[in-house]
């Protein structure tokens, strides 16, 4: 009995690959091999930095709130104890929205904790 090939999944598997490496440059957008790597490295990429940029923001938003609390005579720590002790309970996203956007909010937040 002959071989069979499922050359239909076997396309429809190149396929959906060259698909994602649209937009690469040179041989990575259009020759099977390369294209396949770049692609499977790509992906490794966007998984780990999906995890990275949560890290970047977190401290991004730290800086905002030690910005916004220095201006009111407080370090970023000495605030954020006081948020704790005083159970009040908003995230540093929210605050730092706060303090850059909405500074008498944010002023308001302060004096409180003060």
């Amino acid at each position: 009995m002959p071989r069979s090939v499922n050359s239909v999944a076997s396309r429809a598997r190149r396929k959906k690959i060259m698909k994602l490496a649209k937009g690469y440059f040179g041989r990575r957008k259009n020759v099977w091999t390369v294209a396949k790597n770049a692609v499977e490295k790509g992906m490794v990429y966007a998984y780990r930095d999906r995890k990275n940029n949560k890290r970047n923001f977190r401290g991004l938003w730290i800086q905002r709130i030690n910005a916004g609390a220095r201006q009111f005579g407080m370090s970023y720590s000495q605030f954020m104890g006081k948020m704790k002790a005083n159970n009040i309970e908003l995230n540093r996203k929210v605050l730092a929205d706060l303090a850059m956007n909405h500074p008498e909010a944010f002023k308001a937040i302060v004096d409180k904790v003060k």
